[in-house]
């Protein structure tokens, strides 16, 4: 019931103040935290305690926005005054009036969409920490932890034109009098068919197949053994060596998406959609991971008793680091024999780093400035990088290094007032060999290749020799042939054509025009692109320079001090994603604060007031791009809008 070829969008024009968006929807956000914790402390001797923390927490999260921030124009036409193909009038129930009523998101004359994202989760933990307070030149710290954690995380998208198709398309019925409507999806009807969810937003079913849904179980269990010495080599020098040995344990259950896909009423897979059901949302087998690592740590601090300095610390450590891997969300578990596509790792490694550390910390001008000094190097093997592909979170692993240097001073030249600053240095290059595809450029201009539109029920965008495209186009079978033949370069069916000729009930349609191809074994990564060298390139907000400086300025008014203080921040340009094309180019930004506050130290009171963002600035701090059946559409976060605030606090 939207006429051919319409654009829903033209003439709309976005703002361009990115802090103003176009929605049908207000916007919905509920968080609720709950924590239960007991801390114990043991005496056990005069120079050895017995330390327990037990802690308990739930947390629960909701929120729903208008999902495309984007009002469409209106579009659809009357179902009324519809006519076929032959001239001849076909009412439908579709869109009277030009208005759908959507099941969750209700009537309208235009496209709406809203997601919803929600989590549930529940944690217990667990330590049993041994530590001795000797007087002599060794003390040791002795431990163990565990970790209950289970989670389920949803997140939903709701489109009217899903439900349009998913009741007109795929579930449509003549009606008696003529013209065609929509029948329910149930016990009542046997054949192929998508399950419609009736209930409203607040009230849904979270069966439907007509709305997208990701739903994520995890349940992680770990433990830790794990000790620390400290040896006084001498009065200045001090050595720390220590060990960690963790084991993870991540369970996962995997829920496939089931957007538009459906079946028949006995449970045979579905030939129009690929779907194994019709309703509802099964579990596939629990993917059971398990990682063990030994880490640790050595340490040198040295004290030096230098004659410029009233303190000094010199140090250098060198370290282990480890970070579990993990599942990547769940995709479309689409029938083969109906529609192949592109695989994708349905896991991803753990990440390990080598860090190596050195650094000072100095006390001058009998305590009124300090100056500390860090330089750094790291060294990451599988270092985790996720982005949006096929509607999930995919994870990858590239190895890495980073370096970088930090510099810290406060300077206090009277008791009233004080200057403080920090700069950062740093330096990310991801590891020579290692690549990637772009969702944004899967040719990688090759022009032998061009990118394709897949149908509806698969997420992604594929490559096809153009030739071969091009010869689909200049046959003689027509343009509707075309499309779907075109489809089929992406994703192969039984009916068209299948990559696996094992599975083809019938002719494959690829000798109606003269050639065979198999996308999975003919095109680059089974269809889904050329990858993009990453060697050299820089990691996601990554800038090279940071800095920040503040300085404030205290009146002693009797019990009161009055304070004005102001900070300024700057950081360089970066990249918001990995490959670091001009696409993926954040400019450098800065900010200003400031703020008065009042306080009574003895009383326990503070009065502020404050301004964040004193200019109102807007630039873009990150980013992410959506997967290709939004349209490669990309989310920006800004920094949040000057704020003016006053603050009253008591202590006890």
């Amino acid at each position: 019931m939207i006429p051919l070829g319409f654009d829903p969008y033209e003439g709309v024009v976005q703002s361009r103040n990115l802090r103003e968006i176009a929605t049908n929807y207000d916007p919905v956000f509920r968080a609720k935290n709950d924590v239960a914790q007991v801390n114990l402390e043991f005496d056990l001797t005069d120079t050895l305690t017995l330390y327990s923390q037990t802690a308990y927490a739930k947390d629960d999260y909701y929120a729903s926005q208008d999902y495309a921030r984007y009002v469409s124009n209106p579009t659809f036409v009357d179902s009324n005054n519809v006519y076929d193909f032959f001239g001849d009038l076909t009412p439908s129930t579709a869109t009277p009036g030009g208005i759908y009523t959507d099941p969750q998101l209700g009537p309208s004359d235009r496209i709406l969409s809203a997601d919803i994202s929600r989590s549930d989760s529940r944690q217990w933990y667990q330590e049993f920490r041994l530590q001795s307070d000797r007087d002599g030149g060794f003390n040791f710290s002795l431990g163990a932890n565990y970790l209950n954690f289970k989670s389920q995380d949803d997140y939903f998208v709701f489109n009217n034109t899903f439900s349009l198709i998913a009741e007109y398309f795929y579930n449509f019925d003549f009606l008696p009098n003529g013209g065609y409507g929509t029948r329910p999806c149930d016990s009542t009807q046997p054949f192929e068919c998508v399950y419609v969810d009736p209930n409203p937003l607040s009230e849904i079913n979270e069966e439907g197949h007509n709305y997208f849904r990701s739903k994520n179980v995890v349940h992680t269990r770990s433990w830790a053994v794990f000790g620390e010495g400290y040896w006084d080599l001498s009065p200045e020098l001090r050595l720390t060596t220590g060990l960690r040995y963790t084991e993870d344990r991540k369970d996962t259950t995997p829920y496939p998406s089931q957007l538009l896909l459906g079946a028949n009423l006995n449970g045979d897979p579905g030939l129009a959609t690929g779907g194994y059901v019709r309703e509802g949302y099964y579990a596939l087998p629990d993917i059971e991971q398990k990682w063990e690592a030994l880490t640790g740590r050595v340490v040198l601090d040295w004290t030096p008793d230098l004659s410029f300095t009233n303190d000094t610390l010199i140090y250098a450590s060198l370290s282990r680091g480890y970070k579990g891997g993990g599942t990547n969300p769940p995709r479309l578990d689409l029938n083969p024999t109906v529609v192949q596509y592109q695989p994708l790792a349905s896991t991803f490694e753990p990440e390990y780093v080598n860090a190596f550390e050195i650094g000072t910390k100095n006390t001058l001008l009998d305590g009124r400035l300090r100056l500390n000094a860090t330089a750094f190097y790291y060294d990451y093997k599988d270092y985790q990088v996720s982005q949006i592909v096929d509607r999930i979170s995919l994870n990858e692993n590239f190895d890495a290094k980073i370096w970088g240097l930090e510099f810290e001073t406060v300077y206090q030249p009277t008791p009233n007032f004080q200057i403080d600053a920090n700069f950062g240095y740093l330096k990310t290059r991801v590891a020579d060999g290692e690549g990637s595809i772009d969702v944004m450029n899967r040719t990688q201009g090759n022009e032998d290749w061009i990118t394709l539109r897949p149908w509806i029920q698969v997420p992604s965008n594929c490559i096809a020799p153009r030739d071969l495209a091009e010869r689909i186009l200049n046959s003689s079978f027509g343009p509707q042939t075309a499309v779907f033949s075109l489809s089929a370069l992406c994703a192969g069916s039984s009916r068209f054509g299948t990559f696996n000729p094992a599975l083809a009930s019938s002719l494959p349609f690829w000798q109606f025009y003269g050639f065979t191809y198999d996308p999975l074994t003919q095109a680059p990564n089974g269809g889904r692109g050329f990858e993009a060298d990453l060697g050299g390139n820089e990691l996601p907000n990554s800038p090279n320079w940071t800095a920040n400086i503040g300085a404030q300025y205290t009146w002693f008014l009797g019990d009161w001090d009055l304070t004005v203080r102001g900070d300024y921040y700057r950081q360089a340009e970066s990249y918001f994603r990995i490959y670091n094309t001009e696409y993926d180019h954040l400019r450098g930004w800065d900010n200003l604060n400031l703020s008065v506050s009042l306080k009574d130290a003895q009383r326990g009171l503070t009065l502020q007031a404050y301004v964040k963002n004193v200019f109102d600035d807007a630039p873009i701090v990150d980013a992410f791009t959506n997967s290709d059946d939004t349209g490669l559409t990309t989310n920006v976060f800004t920094l949040d809008p000057r704020l003016i605030a006053v603050r009253l606090t008591k202590s006890f």
